[in-house]
């Protein structure tokens, strides 16, 4: 059975959990998806128990510090084992076009010569367009332009190998342009800032978010059975479930899960 593996789940200077990112894992390989905003990413990663020899597919969705900075990192960590015989096979980092140049000038300037050598020779940056589809592990991703009212950012959405059509739809609301891709989810990843009730305290909307309720409206609207949210403040991160999942089932009554940093859910 495939795994959703939650390494993060909270915005971008959230200090209480770390930036949201996660991995599907298929038997002994894991798909991971953004790496967080620092080194955090190598300590859940070994808190969780993900060998990096397992991981050879990344997707970068957006520009954002808090979804790509952490790619130094596993790029390093990557290179070292790659240099010492204890990585098989190639990296390949997944994003649309404008970020391969971002990527690639991020490493330059922060990875040792010899490990920034590795982009290109096994460690491949591949550009992706809105609409195209990629094999990867044992499932055809296709990647889409989640409409972006900030930084261009792609979400992504496949079938699992039960059949299970899983979407991502970045961190900002469903755009109904992309309805297309989310139509017939059956596990729906979106973002919900804050309560709706504190809207008027985190302010969601100036930043482009959405709120538990409208994320709940959204998943009950197009009968989606199992509904993730995160990408959230973490002001109260220990009643953070709590809270969260009874303002959603207020408008959705399908499996509502509002994870914590380091949960395993069963796809």
């Amino acid at each position: 059975m495939e795994q959703l593996y939650v390494l993060g789940t909270g915005y971008a200077t959230a200090t209480h959990c770390y930036n949201t990112c996660f991995a599907i894992k298929d038997e002994e390989d894991y798909f991971l998806v953004d790496t967080g905003g620092g080194n955090g990413i190598l300590k859940i990663l070994e808190d969780m128990k993900i060998d990096t020899a397992r991981i050879h597919h990344i997707f970068i969705t957006h520009e954002h510090t808090d979804h790509i900075l952490g790619i130094v990192w596993l790029i390093r960590v990557i290179a070292t084992r790659m240099k010492k015989g204890a990585y098989e096979g190639d990296l390949n980092i997944y994003c649309h076009e404008d970020l391969v140049d971002t990527i690639t000038t991020i490493c330059r300037l922060t990875v040792q010569g010899k490990f920034f050598k590795m982009i290109g020779e096994r460690i491949h940056l591949i550009p992706v367009k809105d609409g195209e589809t990629r094999h990867i592990l044992n499932y055809d991703v296709t990647f889409f332009d989640i409409l972006s009212t900030k930084a261009k950012q792609y979400g992504f959405t496949t079938v699992l190998r039960n059949g299970k059509k899983l979407t991502c739809a970045g961190d900002e609301p469903y755009n109904p342009d992309c309805f297309q891709y989310v139509e017939g989810s059956c596990w729906l990843l979106h973002e919900a800032f804050c309560l709706y009730g504190d809207r008027d305290k985190f302010q969601p909307y100036e930043k482009h978010h959405s709120t538990v309720k409208e994320a709940c409206e959204l998943a009950e609207s197009m009968h989606i059975p199992n509904l993730v949210l995160w990408h959230t403040e973490d002001k109260n991160i220990s009643d953070r479930k709590r809270l969260y999942t009874a303002e959603g089932r207020e408008y959705y009554h399908g499996n509502l899960y509002v994870p914590d940093d380091g949960e395993i859910l069963d796809l």
